[in-house]
């Protein structure tokens, strides 16, 4: 049976990539993005043209790039007291991890992704979740959403799939990855499109993308391009 999938996509580099390594691989596939009152929304934007753009760049991929969904979590946003959700500043915590951390994020984003999936008869689910260049969130380890396939597996009745491309690569080798999958034309449109600076910053494109240099997801994705640049586009 051919495999369909439902991308996670926030708007982010990491899971444009992912979009486009599933595009690759699956005969359909949809996307589903989340509103869970992030400050930086401009990424629920720019996925949408994210998504224009590969359809209009890439002729093979858009015949199979089905619909777009969002769903509304605004209730995580209201019972979570973090960077993401509040405006304070970025800071660690005793336990240390970042205040960017939003307890059970990914673990509802996946049973909501998993319901749309039954729905649309997608049986599999991507992820960017990384346990490599990351800020240690629990809920992105690879036990975590092992654990999670299991469950929604069993919960359906049905066979559910969590692919995650991403978990074992560094930043360096996912910039190599969209290299790989599209050439200059998708890595460029990473740089120019996509949004992963946790501040919602947009007003100077870097080399890298846009974004505010300082937080943490652009500390990855800044030092990401530059080792991926340093090495070479062929060996990163």
């Amino acid at each position: 049976m051919t495999q369909r999938a439902l991308v996670l996509f926030s708007g982010g580099q990491d899971s444009a990539v992912c979009l486009a390594w599933a595009l690759d691989r699956f005969e359909r596939v949809e996307t589903i993005g989340f509103d869970y009152g992030q400050r930086h929304r401009v990424e629920l934007e720019v996925r949408l043209e994210t998504i224009k753009a590969l359809r209009a760049q890439f002729p093979k991929w858009a015949q199979r790039l089905g619909d777009d969904h969002v769903i509304d979590l605004s209730v995580l946003g209201q019972i979570s007291e973090t960077s993401l959700t509040r405006d304070v500043a970025i800071a660690y915590e005793k336990n240390g991890l970042p205040n960017t951390f939003v307890p059970g994020r990914n673990l509802l984003f996946f049973n909501f992704a998993a319901a749309v999936a039954y729905r649309r008869g997608l049986d599999v689910l991507v992820g960017g979740m990384c346990e490599t260049d990351f800020s240690g969130y629990p809920d992105c380890r690879d036990n975590t959403l092992k654990a999670t396939q299991l469950s929604l597996s069993l919960g359906l009745d049905t066979k559910m799939t969590i692919e995650t491309p991403l978990m074992w690569l560094t930043k360096a080798r996912t910039w190599a990855m969209a290299q790989s999958l599209g050439g200059d034309a998708l890595t460029q449109l990473v740089i120019e499109l996509t949004h992963t600076c946790y501040h919602g910053v947009r007003d100077a494109l870097h080399a890298w993308g846009y974004g505010c240099g300082e937080c943490p997801a652009c500390a990855l994705r800044k030092a990401g391009f530059e080792a991926w640049r340093s090495v070479g586009k062929a060996e990163a």
